[in-house]
């Protein structure tokens, strides 16, 4: 099967469309001619081949990575190539027993990537075929062997399941059993592709060493479908370690349900899908124990808990309370709950130790429509909330944002899967 230059893959973004897989691909000369080394071919580049012919540009092929006969090859490699006057570009992977393997070739048009991590201990066989004006195909191979399964592997995991249902704030959370040091962290990040559909933009933001998030530019569009991979398996990740496997996760953004808190009026506002839908009366903390303000979203919900605080702020202040319709908004124990002790003055005064405080009517309304990942801005308090202090990912510009990728970041071209109408909210 032949890719056209609108096919190509770009890594660690995200881009619309479903998964195009094939073990050929073919791109436009034009597009190639901007990316590719001059080569005449042999030498210590790799195996090459220049076609014959008497009419037109004659094409040449050569694959610089793996070298020919190379051995302990990590289980992760592309297929890398340059090419010369190629009309049309095939790439086509097999193993010892001549089966094929499945890949995608990425948005420099010169790498080849397997959909998966190969085995370990095999033989396998590349072959890119360049033809040219002339209807002529130079061929290169290239046979290599990967290395011994390794003892020291990294385990990839990912916050969210397949097929889960979540908020239009819910950023995408991949998590590593073991610190990936920085200079490693942009060839991780070189596997790890987002695909929306709709398409939306955005990047993945290193919050730290173990974790990293993906946030598109504004928030997801209502409804939409996301999927996310992470081909890492075999891939060298420092210090002679290893990713153990790829991961693979599809989800769904539900509608757009998106609260505001004033602290002026001491009230919420809650959209749906841009319309508002609900004013609830709030107590948000008072002056001793401010709530934060900021853009926070739904990290757990728990129909019901206990809350004690004895043991952080001592016997005289602490206090220990059944709490209903609980929701998650920080690590420094800031909820949106019911709480019928403050029902009489909710609207009017804050009298809470941070809390999102609402009656128990309204949190029982709340706690049945919010999904995880939902967004809640709180305006007008005494402090700000302080990035990582729970999912923060939109309370940073997406300036900001941008700076935590460990690859630059270049803006995405829409493309017809774009089409769609753009997010009701703005980006915070």
């Amino acid at each position: 099967m032949r890719a056209s230059q609108d096919e190509l893959i770009r890594p660690g973004t995200a881009r619309g469309g479903g998964r195009r897989r094939a073990f050929a691909a073919a791109v436009l000369a034009a597009a190639l001619a901007l990316t590719s080394a001059c080569t005449s071919g042999g030498g210590d580049k790799g195996p090459s081949w220049q076609g014959g012919g008497d009419s037109g540009p004659k094409a040449t092929a050569t694959i610089t990575e793996p070298k020919a006969d190379a051995k302990d090859v990590p289980a992760s490699t592309t297929i890398s190539f340059t090419t010369e006057e190629a009309k049309e570009t095939a790439v086509e992977l097999k193993d010892s027993a001549g089966k094929t393997v499945e890949g995608e070739l990425q948005a420099d048009g010169k790498t080849w990537l397997p959909d998966g991590a190969l085995e370990y201990g095999e033989t396998y066989t590349a072959t890119v075929t360049a033809t040219g004006d002339d209807g002529k195909p130079a061929t290169a191979t290239s046979t290599f062997t990967t290395m011994a399964k390794p003892t020291k592997q990294v385990r990839i995991s990912s916050f969210l399941g397949d097929n889960q249902l979540v908020g239009v704030g819910m950023p995408l959370i991949v998590r590593f059993s073991r610190a990936i040091p920085e200079d490693y962290r942009d060839d991780v990040q070189r596997r790890m592709t987002v695909t929306a559909k709709p398409a939306q933009e955005g990047i993945w933001h290193w919050v730290s060493p173990t974790e990293v998030r993906y946030r598109p530019k504004e928030f997801w569009q209502a409804n939409s479908t996301v999927t996310y991979r992470v081909q890492a398996g075999g891939l060298p990740v420092g210090d002679g370690w290893y990713g153990r496997s790829d991961l693979t996760v599809d989800i769904k953004i539900g509608p757009s349900f998106v609260m505001t808190v004033e602290n002026r009026t001491k009230t919420m506002t809650v959209t749906k899908d841009g319309q508002v839908i609900k004013k609830i009366l709030v107590s948000l903390g008072k002056k001793t124990t401010p709530s934060s303000s900021g853009t926070m979203v739904v990290i757990e919900k728990l129909r019901k808990t206990v809350f004690d605080t004895r043991e952080e702020l001592g016997p005289e202040d602490g206090y220990r309370t059944d709490i209903d319709y609980a929701q998650r908004l920080t690590w420094g124990g800031e909820f949106i709950h019911a709480a019928p002790w403050s029902e009489g003055v909710q609207g009017k005064v804050n009298v809470s130790h941070g809390c999102v405080n609402v009656s128990m009517k309204d949190g029982a309304w709340l706690f049945a429509n919010t999904r995880i990942g939902d967004p809640i801005t709180v305006k007008g308090t005494e402090r700000k909330l302080q990035n990582g202090n729970g999912w923060t990912d939109w309370n940073m510009s997406w300036d900001e944002y941008v700076k935590g990728s460990a690859l630059p970041y270049e803006p995405q071209q829409a493309d017809d899967e774009a089409s769609a109408e753009p997010s009701t909210e703005p980006t915070p």
